[in-house]
């Protein structure tokens, strides 16, 4: 029996900054609405992974409940700046405060450390010198400016 807690160690692997477009009322299910979100850019970089999303081909199908928290259920389609590309998955929740929720409701810009935002990632890639990417789970770190989600994304080890 393990009686000390295993440490959990992290790598930072980029940050990612998406654009979003407008949303889209898909359905308001029991105590909560759907929201389908289409990305429509943006860029991912760090220290040896940089690129751009692909548009078109990403969405986040945001559920947010009465209280404004979100849960994300996001899928994207990543080029790097060498021409590979991959597929991230993630979902995760963003709440807060009322107060806070309400503001970022409204696209104001709100201090990240006022309320909570965590994503858990999944990738897939047939690229060769990506293929690591299969073989790892991912934690993200998001915050969204009045410019569009911006996550810290790290590599768990």
């Amino acid at each position: 029996m393990v009686t000390t807690p295993l440490p959990l160690n992290t790598e930072f692997l980029f940050r990612m900054a998406l654009q979003a477009g407008t949303p889209q009322m898909a359905a308001a299910g029991p105590g909560q609405e759907l929201r389908v979100i289409p990305v429509t850019g943006g860029s991912f970089e760090g220290p040896s992974l940089r690129g751009e999303v692909v548009p078109g081909t990403t969405a986040d199908w945001l559920r947010v409940e009465p209280d404004g928290t979100a849960h994300m259920d996001v899928r994207l389609v990543m080029r790097t700046d060498k021409g590979q590309h991959f597929y991230m998955h993630y979902s995760g929740v963003r709440t807060g405060p009322p107060a806070v929720l309400a503001q970022l409701g409204r696209g104001e810009a709100v201090d990240a450390s006022a309320y909570y935002f965590r994503v858990a990632i999944r990738f897939e890639t047939s690229e060769p010198e990506l293929t690591w990417l299969n073989r790892v789970l991912a934690v993200g770190v998001g915050q969204r400016p009045p410019t569009g989600p911006t996550y810290d994304v790290y590599v768990v080890r």
